[in-house]
């Protein structure tokens, strides 16, 4: 029996749309040629990183990160940034009885943004503060410490194959694949995503399903 339920943060409870907006116009290109060339790296299965290099070859990233920050250009996260669904989805779980969480391969500060939110939460962690990414073993392990139940006993939900579901799977977890974002929709053709325990189109399905699988 799933007891709680912890989840990825970027497309999957947040549209990230406006801060990848924010990039495409300090690189000074286009939107539509910034999110050509994110989903080439998505298909091609390297990391995110590497479309500012696809973009601006020799870019110094560390540099660029310090530069766009101190020009007040990052677009931190808001309330208006959720998907729909994600409000109603953390209450019901709550609701439940389940414990909640919210972790994701993300800096420190969406810690405070997403406090800030009223979310139905009990834990609200980053990589950045654990010091550990997806899709490290490390990372699942946090996860069930936070989550202070057995592996087994813990549905994770995500967007991505990669840094969600398998290594979820592998951690002994329930993995929930969610359709959405640009990960999810490349993602969803792959074999893989049939070892989801639930494959989801929107999280209002969430609930139902983790009950469907218990009975």
């Amino acid at each position: 029996m799933v007891r709680a339920v912890f989840f990825d943060v970027g497309e999957t409870i947040l549209d990230e749309t406006r801060q990848w907006q924010a990039w495409a116009d300090w690189l000074g290109v286009p939107a539509l040629t910034f999110f050509g060339a994110l989903g080439a790296c998505i298909e091609r299965g390297v990391h995110h990183r590497s479309v500012f290099e696809m973009l601006r070859p020799g870019i110094d990233l560390d540099r660029e990160r310090r530069e766009f920050a101190a020009a007040g250009r990052e677009r931190p996260a808001r309330a208006e940034d959720l998907y729909p669904d994600a409000v109603p989805c953390l209450r019901a779980l709550r609701d439940a009885g389940l414990r909640v969480g919210l972790a994701g391969n993300q800096p420190a500060s969406i810690e405070p943004a997403l406090a800030s939110m009223g979310l139905a939460a009990d834990v609200i962690a980053s990589s950045a503060g654990w010091g550990v990414e997806k899709p490290s073993p490390e990372f699942f392990r946090r996860v069930a410490e936070a989550a202070g139940e057995a592996p087994e006993q813990i549905a994770y939900v995500g967007d991505r194959l990669d840094n969600d579901v398998l290594p979820a799977l592998d951690a002994g977890m329930v993995a929930v694949f969610l359709r959405r974002g640009p990960w999810g929709m490349v993602h969803a053709g792959r074999p893989e995503a049939a070892r989801a325990h639930l494959r989801l189109d929107s999280l209002d399905a969430l609930l139902p399903g983790l009950r469907a699988l218990e009975s």
